[in-house]
């Protein structure tokens, strides 16, 4: 499927409220990420409620739109870009592979983000992101080394130190390296076997407990286990929940996220 139907982009744009632009121009694009990221939840409730993650665009446009749930990132951004083309822009899946906390970069294809080319950009790339978590809010131009002043912070994408990734990018936020990014375009598919060790291996971070996280106008409101953690102004708030029924509520509250039953970490913490 490389575009979505009429219907069906309607549906997407509703779910995400906003218009069809006339024109898929840079602004246009920045809204829509923004949008994106305001409404569609960064989470890993599927890997807990033993229900299979499918990398095909009809499959994962279905989540988001007619399920109302959001997703990891071979889920959002692999909708996202189906709305994207659809919408008339060009888009690239890249491979990138996130940085630990020991300073190493991860398994390959270890997450997936989008280059992308307005009608009215004169050829300028963008980097496009709703898979990430907590990231910048908006695009950020892969062509720029310097300082990118977003909300979630200063970004830069600098050419990789290391002799064996020349041609990446590291994207580095407020001075720490987040991911690194290749340039080579891919296809979903290519994503599987990086899904599927996301989705399983006990050393996954996705497999540790349910995670549902969202931004908000001054902070982000997170769901991780049973802790509800919320940000506002800077202002840090952590509660946990008591049973299964305040749990349910608090997915359907601050996340719009209707289950019959609780995610069971699949990998929990010892």
């Amino acid at each position: 499927m490389d575009t979505l139907s009429p219907a069906r982009t309607d549906a997407y744009l509703r779910r995400i409220g906003a218009d069809r632009p006339d024109r898929p121009t840079e602004a246009a694009l920045r809204d829509l990420q923004l949008r994106h990221l305001m409404v569609v939840p960064f989470e890993n409730l599927s890997i807990h409620l033993g229900e299979d993650v499918v990398l095909a665009e009809e499959a994962l446009v279905a989540k988001i739109v007619d399920g109302r749930r959001g997703g990891f990132c071979y889920e959002l951004n692999g909708a996202f870009a189906a709305l994207l083309r659809t919408l008339g822009y060009e888009v690239e899946l890249l491979q990138a592979r996130v940085f630990g906390e020991d300073g190493r970069p991860g398994i390959p294809y270890d997450h997936l983000a989008l280059r992308v080319r307005a009608a009215d950009g004169d050829g300028r790339a963008w980097l496009a992101d709703v898979g990430f978590g907590d990231h910048s809010h908006f695009p950020l131009r892969l062509d720029d080394p310097g300082d990118q002043r977003d909300p979630a912070g200063v970004f830069r994408l600098v050419p990789s130190a290391e002799p064996d990734a020349a041609g990446d990018l590291d994207v580095v936020r407020d001075g720490t390296p987040r991911y690194r990014l290749e340039q080579r375009p891919r296809v979903l598919r290519d994503f599987a076997a990086g899904a599927w060790w996301h989705r399983t291996s006990p050393e996954s971070p996705f497999t540790r407990a349910p995670l549902c996280s969202l931004p908000t106008g001054r902070g982000r409101v997170t769901l991780s286990g049973r802790r509800l953690v919320t940000t506002d102004g800077g202002a840090r708030e952590e509660h946990e929940l008591e049973g299964d029924g305040e749990l349910l509520a608090a997915y359907r509250e601050h996340f719009g996220v209707r289950l019959d039953r609780v995610p069971v970490p699949l990998h929990p913490r010892p």
